[in-house]
C-alpha cells in the first residue's frame, strides 16, 4: 500500500518512502551521475540493508519530518527523494531542519528540484514550526547550488570537511545554505 501524500506541488506528489521503494531507490542510488557527488554508486543489496532503513526510520526518529519519494502527478513515474529532517552531522539547533534532494537524470533541468524545495520550505516555515533551513553540497555542484539558491536559501558558508575517500571536487570545499523563517517571503 502507498502511504498517503506528505505535500502535493503542481507536478509532483511528496509521499513517505517505503520499503515497497526499493527498486526505484536501488536504481537511482546505482547511478554513477545521480551519485557523482555523494559518493560512489550504492548496490541493490546496500539499499535494501542499510539506506533504506535509516531512511525509513528517520520518520519514526522525527515525526512530520523524513524522507519522501517523488512521483511524477500525472504518471506516478518515480522521479527520487526529498529530506526533510534534523541535521545528522551535528547537534541541530532547535527549529532547525536540513533540505535534501536525490533525483533521477530523466528528472534533471525540469525545475523539479526547486519546486519540491520551495514547498518543503513553505511547509516548514508555516505548518511545522521550523526556524531555519539548511542545505549542504559540495562547492563544485553548481545544480544544486542553483536549486538551494532558486528556493530561497542564501550561501552561509564554505568550509573543508575531512572525507576518508574524497570525490574529485572535494578540495574546493562544501557549502552551506540556509533561510530562517524571518527571511522567507513566500
Amino acid at each position: 500500500m502507498t502511504p498517503e501524500p506528505y505535500l502535493e506541488t503542481a507536478r509532483m506528489v511528496l509521499r513517505p518512502l517505503a520499503a515497497t521503494d526499493l527498486d526505484d531507490m536501488a536504481a537511482l542510488h546505482a547511478d554513477p551521475a545521480v551519485m557523482r557527488y555523494l559518493g560512489r554508486p550504492a548496490t541493490r543489496e546496500e539499499v535494501r540493508d542499510e539506506r533504506l532503513p535509516w531512511y525509513l526510520g528517520c520518520a519514526e526518529r522525527h515525526p512530520g519530518f523524513g524522507y519522501f519519494a517523488a512521483a511524477e502527478k500525472a504518471t506516478g513515474v518515480f522521479l527520487g527523494w526529498f529530506l526533510f529532517r534534523p541535521p545528522q552531522d551535528r547537534e541541530p539547533r532547535p527549529g532547525e531542519i536540513e533540505l535534501g534532494y536525490r533525483l533521477h537524470r530523466a528528472a534533471w533541468g525540469r525545475g523539479l528540484a526547486t519546486e519540491g524545495s520551495v514547498a518543503l520550505v513553505a511547509k516548514g516555515f508555516t505548518q511545522l514550526d521550523v526556524r531555519r533551513v539548511v542545505a549542504t553540497t559540495m562547492t563544485v555542484n553548481r545544480g544544486s547550488r542553483r536549486v538551494m539558491e532558486k528556493a530561497g536559501l542564501r550561501h552561509v558558508r564554505t568550509y573543508h570537511a575531512d572525507f576518508p575517500d574524497p570525490l574529485p571536487g572535494s578540495e574546493e570545499g562544501e557549502v552551506e545554505y540556509a533561510l530562517t523563517r524571518d527571511e522567507w517571503r513566500p
